[in-house]
Formats: C-alpha cells, sequence, structure tokens
C-alpha cells in the first residue's frame, strides 16, 4: 500500500516536507549540529560543497571531505525537531518517493551529532569532550513509537527508584550508541557516559528564574545516579531522540558533546567557539581515518 499523501509530504519538486531535499542531496554519513551557522563552520573544512539549501531552521549542505562524501544539517533545538529530520531522512533512503512505497533492501545511514552541553559531574571539565554511550530520555517524545526492544529496563527502573521520579512524568527511557560508529570516534581524549535529554531548557533541566520546579531536588537526583559503575555525565535536548529513533528505523548514531558548562562546579568556558571548533575537527579527522 502506498503511504498517503497526508503523511509522506512531499514539496511540488519532490523534495521531503520540512527539510526541501531530495534523496541524491544527502550523504550516508551525516553530521546534525544544532545551529544553523554552525552548518558552515563544519563546511569550511570540506574540500568542496556539491549542495546547500535552507527551510525553516533546517539547513543542509553536502560536499567532500578528504575523499568521502559527507552531509551537514541542522535541527534546531530540542527532540521534537530530531522527530521530523530523522523520519525524513529515513523516508529519503528508505521510501521510494514516487511510487510512496517503503523500498525492499534497507539504507543505513551514519548519524553524528555535534553539539554543546554542559556536565554534571564535577571531574568532566568545561572545554573537554564526551561521547554518549547511553542517552536517558526524559521528555517522553520517543513513547510514541513501539520503544520496548531498544531500552534498557534495569537501568531505567533504577533511575525511577533513586530520583522517586513523579508517575505525572513520562518514564524515562534509555538507549545505547551505535558500536561501531562510537569505537571509530573514541578515543583517550574523550570523556564517556550516560548523557540526559530533556524536553526544554530551563525548568526541564533544573534551572530557576521565576517558576518553581516541580522537583526542585531533581538535578542532585541525577548527579548521584550510578549504575554499575555508569553515571549520567551531563544533560542536553537532542541525543536520546537521535538514539531511540536510530535504533527503531535502523541507523548508527553516535552523540559527540563540547563540554561548554559545569553545572556542578557553576563554571562556563572562557572561549566556547574553540572547544566547539576542536571538536568539529576531530570528528572531521576521526570520520576519515
Amino acid at each position: 500500500m502506498p503511504i498517503k499523501q497526508s503523511e509522506l509530504i512531499l514539496n511540488p519538486d519532490g523534495s521531503i516536507y520540512h527539510l526541501n531535499i531530495r534523496p541524491e542531496h544527502i550523504a550516508s554519513t551525516i553530521i546534525f549540529v544544532g545551529d544553523q551557522d554552525r552548518v558552515g563552520k563544519i563546511t569550511r573544512h570540506f574540500d568542496s560543497i556539491e549542495f546547500t539549501t535552507k527551510k525553516r531552521e533546517f539547513k543542509t549542505s553536502t560536499g567532500m571531505y578528504k575523499g568521502e562524501r559527507l552531509s551537514v544539517i541542522s535541527t534546531g533545538i530540542g527532540p521534537d525537531n530530531i522527530d521530523i529530520v530523522l523520519n525524513e531522512l529515513d523516508a529519503l533512503v528508505n521510501i521510494d518517493l514516487k511510487t510512496r512505497k517503503i523500498k525492499k533492501s534497507h539504507t543505513k545511514l551514519n548519524i553524528v551529532r555535534i553539539g554543546t552541553s554542559g556536565a554534571l559531574q564535577k571531574d568532566i571539565p568545561v572545554n573537554s569532550i564526551l561521547l554518549s554511550s547511553h542517552a536517558i530520555d526524559l521528555n517522553g517524545m520517543l513513547h510514541s513509537y513501539q520503544v520496548d526492544k531498544i531500552s534498557h529496563p534495569e537501568i531505567e527502573d533504577a533511575f525511577v527508584k533513586h530520583t522517586n521520579w513523579s508517575t505525572k512524568k513520562s518514564y524515562p527511557l534509555v538507549i545505547s550508541n551505535s558500536d561501531t560508529l562510537a569505537n571509530k570516534i573514541t578515543s583517550d581524549k574523550v570523556y564517556q557516559g550516560i548523557t540526559a535529554t530533556a524536553g526544554g531548557f530551563y525548568g526541564p533541566q533544573g534551572r530557576v528564574l521565576r517558576l518553581g520546579l516541580q522537583d526542585a531536588n531533581l538535578n542532585h537526583k541525577i548527579d548521584s545516579f550510578n549504575f554499575k559503575g555508569n553515571r549520567i555525565t551531563n544533560l542536553e535536548m537532542e541525543t536520546s531522540a537521535i538514539y531511540g529513533l536510530c535504533k527503531l528505523l535502523g541507523h548508527n548514531a553516535v552523540s559527540m558533546n563540547a563540554i561548554i558548562a559545569n553545572r556542578a562546579n557553576g563554571t562556563f568556558s572562557d572561549n566556547p567557539n574553540k572547544i566547539v571548533t576542536d571538536l568539529i575537527e576531530y570528528t572531521l579527522q576521526k570520520l576519515v581515518e
């Protein structure tokens, strides 16, 4: 059965609705960034650029870097945007857009997030790099899908008990990265740990301006959680959505974080642009080794 027009929306030129791109516009290895401006900070390292487009917060550039074809896409902020981007990227490679039917052969993408994040542990300094071994989803977006086969109930249940997690909130989900991609990118320069993915920047991450929090001690409970030596090391807004959807759709994913703040120490990088640049250069080199 062809997928209905209301479910798979295409633009008049045949491109996918939000991203405004066609299958030939993307490489099999794609770098995600949140900010449109960061796309150019990555592609300036490329040897050539063959394609660039932009629609809303989604900017895409594809080109060559040291013999490898790579794409860079800005996703905007938050798990809801990741839901759009990953479903549309998967549709580009695994659905025939003319017949609107799922292809018999599956194409696997490699997704690498390059983002900024705040560390939760005192021993993870600002201006360091962290690879997310797992992500714990605190925002609930993934519960729209059939997630039982990709989650880690043992860790989830221990986290719920440790934090006395409110039953009014979505049940936390833990999803691992792609071992293949993580092994390619990691090194002794890189910290690793569980990344918590919140659904917002202020209250969901324990920040207080004028609004009180449902659980004022939640950040401390998150910081102190430890499951068989696995700690929650940092907090951001995209990684669990990337890991979860990639697992469900059959793609590889790894999240690389430039640590620009340390919430436990109350410190912030004196030169955040440098650590982001360092992470970009590090990741690009690892992708072509």
